[in-house]
């Protein structure tokens, strides 16, 4: 029993041991990537420059990462009085080889602010959205993400997810504690302090609350707790393990790996922790549901051919099949909001990410630096955020679907593990 203990340890905790109509093509002249031109912000009533600089710097970060165009601060002209069509002279945009401008202005009166941003077709001289935005001074940088998602929309046809967050494990404070961020780093928020170790965190559908495992009475137990409380309340407290729970996409069960008839197997649970029904029944350990788009199917890991692989099986626990036949250490699947492919670890030369298509086919390797797991898939299916041990600690990253982009977003040192990306 101590080894089988040990043996899911390390399978579950390794680091312990669109297109809508009338969008714009992607594409200028020689198929070149766009080029989007972030103006300088434009200050009403003495407010502050810090501000005009912040909201650049989030617009450029967000349409940078995006992949679809090549964003950067250009500020060709004294700033005029307004940003509207007869207020900007376009000429020197198109002399400067932009293909879209964004223009905006702010003010900041005391915490209360505004800001209105426009965004330009530069060669046809027109405008293409806009947007207003009224709120508190804390809002700014969330003003700007909605904004970077409403651009991406105009531009392609599907919304940014821009304005979502990041939960994860961290061990800043010296026990392992699920913290949430915005998807760019910022606005870090501790969410339980319960002094114990805490794990596997994963976001309701609705994206106003999450489960987690924690240790805080001494069993490997799940919890919900709603982000606006601090109640952390026992949804799971069956004998043995209550781990990796995976919320369903409509909300109303979860799938989680439970021992309390031996070894792990997977189960779905309500929503109000009742009604267990179990899905897998094997002498091996299984480990790790994740739900498909459409509720029908469920991911997991087995090692019932000796070593941990990624099985795929109907979400009432029939029609199981292998899905990965290559390398003999897979775990963390998760399924794409689009439903096309799947993400993964596999263990080579440390771990890296992998995603494959649900039918076995198309295995393609994103990371290669360091040692990266728990891939986690942004609402849009743009992104993937995951954690690595790379340098300067263990990390949060955030990678475009193909693996491009590798970029850090977490902002302390260290100890940060076990990512999972937030509904819009």
């Amino acid at each position: 029993m101590r080894y089988l203990l040990c043996l899911v340890l390390f399978l579950v905790f390794p680091s312990i041991i669109g297109a809508q109509s009338g969008y714009i093509e992607v594409t200028a002249p020689g198929n070149r990537q766009m080029k989007l031109a972030v103006d300088t912000p434009h200050a009403l009533f003495a407010s502050s420059v810090e501000s005009g600089r912040e909201i650049s710097e989030v617009l450029q970060f967000d349409m940078n990462m995006s992949g679809v165009v090549v964003a950067e601060s250009s500020g060709l002209l004294p700033l005029s009085t307004g940003i509207t069509a007869a207020d900007t002279d376009f000429t020197p945009w198109v002399n400067g080889g932009y293909d879209l401008l964004v223009r905006s202005e702010y003010s900041l009166k005391g915490d209360e602010l505004t800001v209105e941003f426009r965004l330009y077709d530069v060669p046809n001289r027109k405008m293409m959205t806009a947007r207003r935005y009224l709120g508190k001074a804390k809002e700014l940088r969330r003003f700007a993400h909605s904004f970077a998602d409403e651009m991406l929309l105009t531009i392609t046809g599907e919304k940014g997810c821009f304005t979502s967050r990041i939960a994860f494990v961290s061990a800043q404070s010296g026990n392992k504690e699920i913290s949430i961020m915005d998807w760019d780093g910022h606005n870090l928020l501790p969410l339980t302090r319960n002094g114990s170790i805490n794990l596997n965190p994963d976001f309701a559908p609705n994206g106003r609350e999450i489960i987690f495992t924690s240790y805080k009475r001494g069993n490997p137990d799940l919890y919900r707790r709603a982000l606006s409380s601090t109640a952390e309340v026992p949804l799971s407290s069956r004998r043995g393990l209550n781990i990796t729970g995976s919320w369903s996409p409509d909300g109303s069960k979860i799938a989680l790996a439970l021992s309390k008839d031996g070894d792990a197997e997977i189960y779905t649970i309500g929503k109000d922790g009742g009604n267990p029904v179990r899905l897998t029944v094997s002498s091996a350990l299984e480990v790790y549901p994740g739900w498909s788009p459409d509720g029908r199917q469920i991911a997991f890991v087995s090692d019932r051919l000796g070593k941990p692989q990624i099985f795929v099986m109907d979400a009432g626990g029939g029609n199981v099949r292998r899905l990965t036949t290559t390398g003999g250490y897979n775990v963390n699947p998760r399924w794409s909001p689009k439903g096309d492919r799947i993400a993964y670890t596999r263990s080579q030369g440390g771990f890296q990410i992998y995603t494959i298509n649900p039918d076995g086919s198309g295995d393609t390797q994103l990371t290669s630096e360091g040692s990266n797991e728990n891939p986690t898939w942004s609402s849009d299916g743009r992104f993937i955020a995951f954690s690595s041990k790379r340098s300067g600690g263990d990390g949060i990253y955030v990678m475009r679907a193909d693996g491009s982009g590798q970029t850090r977003v977490s902002q302390s040192k260290g100890g940060y593990s076990q990512p999972v990306w937030s509904p819009r």
